[in-house]
């Protein structure tokens, strides 16, 4: 073995040390975000005089926040998630603000409120495989009802495991996703960078 075969082998084992210490870094901040988030949601229960715990986790690249109860939820929690999920995704956006005053960067945490948003990914995807029968039988695109960023976002990564292609159309707050078999019918083919930089 050369000195230069020495010297790449050492660069390479330098650029492996650094991938691992960068993705040790971005475990630790993400882990961070949620420890600004649960102190923050924590105040913010205090004050509203609602009773909750918070549950962290790490998952897909992004802090997971999540208020439960051990028992029966508090009524008044439902609150904290409103009509549609509209409370909840304001209460996000509150929270993600939290975490940026404190870090200096842009969060991209995920909140949930006792367990909304699971129930609803569930609801959404039996939607899709509903629509995605009717699509199949017709040959006709689909529009479904507008929704949030999280919404349509588990509509398209729904349909994509159907084999069906997918867009996000329209102007928030009224965005919807349509369903259909072939790529040609979609005039947007961005919806999901646009849906993946909004969401999640």
């Amino acid at each position: 073995m050369t000195a230069i075969d020495d010297m790449n082998d050492i660069e390479i084992i330098e650029e492996e040390t650094e991938i691992v210490a960068h993705r040790g870094t971005k475990l630790e901040r993400l882990e961070a975000e949620g420890d600004i988030a649960a102190d923050y949601l924590e105040e913010l229960l205090d004050i509203a005089d609602l009773d909750g715990d918070i549950e962290i986790d790490v998952e897909n690249g992004r802090a997971l926040v999540e208020i439960v109860t051990d028992g029966e939820p508090d009524r008044r929690l439902r609150r904290l998630v409103g009509r549609h999920g509209e409370v909840l995704e304001s209460l996000q956006e509150l929270t993600r603000l939290a975490v940026q005053t404190q870090t200096g960067e842009r969060s991209r945490l995920m909140l949930d409120v006792i367990g909304y948003r699971a129930d609803r990914r569930d609801e959404l995807q039996a939607l899709v495989e509903q629509k995605a029968a009717q699509v199949k039988d017709t040959g006709e695109p689909v529009r479904l009802a507008p929704m949030n960023p999280f919404e349509r976002k588990v509509c398209h990564d729904a349909a994509a495991a159907l084999g069906l292609y997918s867009e996000s159309e329209g102007v928030a707050p009224n965005r919807y996703v349509v369903l259909s078999l072939d790529e040609a019918d979609s005039d947007d083919a961005d919806y999901e960078a646009t849906d993946a930089e909004s969401d999640s």
